[in-house]
């Protein structure tokens, strides 16, 4: 990455040190390439330090005064990022951004940013509006996923009571949400909907009436206010993310989460938990030390249980330690199965189905007929003196570039809706396997017309209302009883019913 700025003290120093994955993350997402991302996220570094300076020294200048409107350190940061952008396609760098980001800056949404403080996203008035330590915890609890004691660290807070902070400050968003929306509607068309919407967001198990519902469906105002209405849930951080970012803030949030799952399950719960370089906690250090142990420990049992299974019956523990490839102490050739052209043919006097099979590392059984009590003694007795070369290849095997077919796992499948908005959503989809997978291949079919625009953890295709989803590179294998967890983002008209048929491989699923 590009040299940062240069913090002026101690916080500021902290600030960078805690906000450059995030802007980092961020960039990725409104560039091309990682090279781009780099140069994109120094930028907004310093672009965005600048503006943090000024706006403390503007509320240092007010004293106790009501509060600058702003927003926090942090999503401050990544909003430079997406002015930045703006920057660079305004001065002829727009080739290294990405092209849904180029569409998007020449847009009426972006306009809308740039615009009059009234005109833009309710979710961004609102957390300008709060007080910036209120609005800090906000963000980091409910955008970058962070657990609570870790924000509580990183805020200066009591660990015992920043849960119980958390639910007022968000119930403060809600108020001046509420105040944006419900005394100064939209339009003359919103009025008669704006005190109802605010009564039934009050309780998250509340009905929405039908004209109500319809309503939210054609105004997209309305829809971004019954978002950021409803204190719990995932609509909140939805609508922060999108409200603040604009342009990604569905993909960078669901980033985010990604992030907080993989230091969890690396044992660091937040990245003010990181040592220096990257190191790992003693602690991180002896747990992944045992695992690995079990890991060993569960690998050679395992091949224990295998050597056992291939031992003939009656055979003795003398008689399974005996090399392979000899049979009554004469050396027997057992060619490896062939791949490109047929096995020899069997002696003349030799039936087909009374030939000896030799026991192979894979396991293939023959698909020729066979007697289980025929043993290696008794096709000699047949044959006193068979060919050695036909041995384990007188039936044919499966060709190791086309192996023989068997059943994909039977599967149970789990769609979940993460968040909806007028014209798109975000759904997430969780499949356990019974047996294990090389790889995968997940498909649905979408009841009303629904458009996959962007997928992570699997790549998308969709020909008409069936949508496929094939493992990416690095989630492959599944092993057997695993989840396999993969989230995208759709867009949708008149009607979002949850998607039908779902198959894992081909096989339906449950």
């Amino acid at each position: 990455m590009p040299d940062a700025p240069s913090p002026k003290d101690a916080a500021e120093a902290a600030l960078l040190a805690e906000s450059r994955d995030t802007v980092l993350s961020y960039a990725d997402l409104c560039t091309a390439g990682s090279e781009a991302a780099a140069r994109l996220a120094a930028e907004a570094l310093d672009h965005g330090l600048r503006e943090v300076r000024a706006a403390e020294a503007t509320a240092a200048a007010r004293g106790s005064a009501r509060h600058p409107s702003r927003l926090p350190r942090v999503p401050l940061l990544l909003t430079a990022v997406r002015t930045t952008a703006a920057a660079w396609e305004e001065t002829g760098r727009g080739h290294e951004l990405d092209g849904d980001l180029r569409r998007w800056l020449h847009s009426d949404r972006a306009a809308r940013y740039a615009g009059p403080p009234s005109g833009r996203p309710l979710a961004l008035r609102g957390l300008r509006d709060m007080q910036a330590a209120d609005a800090e915890l906000l963000w980091l609890a409910d955008v970058e996923a962070l657990p609570t004691a870790v924000v509580a660290r990183r805020l200066g807070l009591d660990p015992a009571t920043v849960s119980d902070e958390l639910a007022q400050v968000r119930e403060v968003f809600r108020d001046r949400c509420r105040r944006g929306h419900v005394d100064a509607p939209p339009s003359a068309g919103c009025r008669a909907y704006a005190r109802l919407l605010d009564a039934v967001t009050r309780s998250p198990g509340a009905d929405i009436p039908d004209d109500l519902s319809h309503h939210l469906t054609t105004c997209p105002d309305c829809a971004e206010a019954a978002a950021c209405l409803r204190p719990h849930g995932t609509g909140l951080p939805a609508a922060l993310a999108s409200g603040v970012l604009g342009w990604g803030g569905h993909a960078y949030l669901e980033r985010r989460r990604r992030a907080a799952e993989a230091r969890l399950a690396a044992g660091r719960p937040g990245p003010a938990d990181d040592g220096p370089a990257g190191a790992a906690p003693d602690g991180t250090r002896r747990a992944r030390l045992v695992r690995a142990s079990l890991l060993a420990t569960a690998v050679l049992v395992s091949l224990l249980a295998l050597t056992v299974s291939l031992m003939p019956f009656g055979a003795t523990a003398e008689d399974a330690a005996a090399p392979a490839d000899t049979v009554d102490g004469r050396a027997a050739t057992v060619p490896s199965p062939p791949s490109t052209h047929p096995p020899s043919p069997a002696g003349p006097e030799t039936p087909p189905e009374t030939l000896p099979t030799a026991p192979t590392s894979t396991g293939a059984t023959p698909s020729t007929p066979s007697t289980p009590s025929t043993s290696a003694a008794s096709a000699r007795s047949a044959d006193p003196d068979p060919d050695p070369e036909p041995q384990g290849t007188a039936t044919p095997t499966a060709r190791a570039e086309d192996p023989p077919p068997r059943d994909p796992a039977a599967c149970t499948v789990r769609y979940d809706l993460a968040g909806q908005w007028p014209d798109g959503f975000q759904a997430a989809v969780s499949v356990t396997t019974g047996s294990a997978l090389d790889s995968w291949q997940v498909a649905w079919t979408f009841p009303d017309g629904q458009r996959v625009d962007r997928m992570w953890d699997a790549t998308p295709a969709q020909d008409g209302s069936r949508v496929t989803a094939t493992a990416a590179d690095y989630n492959r294998s599944v092993p057997a009883g695993s989840t396999l967890t993969f989230g995208f983002l759709a867009t949708w008209h008149d009607e979002n019913t949850p998607p039908h048929d779902f198959t894992l491989n081909g096989r339906d699923c449950a």
